[in-house]
């Protein structure tokens, strides 16, 4: 288990890949929206608040669905469209289906990234809570 040091070390070298794996954690219902409350800006701390309680990355259990078979973080990459900017994409795979996921980091004067927006685009069937 990585000290929290290394792990804050990791973070600052590769924020979006720790960032797609926190967002997924929270729109899966895994992580309560709580918990990147110092991690986002307030729009987009807004937008998980409302993303959050419905778990739209989360798979509806049902006829085939494997228990072992959770959404992960597929591929994850960026771009730098200037310094202090990342805006990054994630591929969300649940089994056969994917997802993407697209959010915008920003570097604070205080030298931590903070999500500053997040989309997670229509849910397709089969996605997010259904009929139990």
């Amino acid at each position: 288990m990585p000290s929290p040091g290394a792990r804050r070390r990791a973070q600052e070298h590769r924020p979006h890949q720790w960032f797609a794996r926190q967002l997924l954690r929270t729109l899966t219902g895994e992580l309560p929206v709580h918990a990147l409350l110092g991690h986002a800006l307030p729009a987009a701390y807004d937008r998980l608040i409302e993303l959050a309680p419905l778990t739209p990355l989360r798979a509806r259990s049902g006829a085939g669905t494997r228990p072992y078979d959770v959404p992960t973080v597929r591929e994850c990459g960026l771009s730098r469209p200037r310094d202090g900017v990342i805006e990054a994409f994630a591929r969300i795979a649940h089994g056969e289906r994917l997802r993407a996921l697209a959010f915008r980091l920003e570097l604070g004067a205080d030298a931590r990234w903070r999500c500053a927006a997040l989309d997670i685009g229509p849910t397709p069937a089969g996605w997010g809570p259904g009929p139990g």
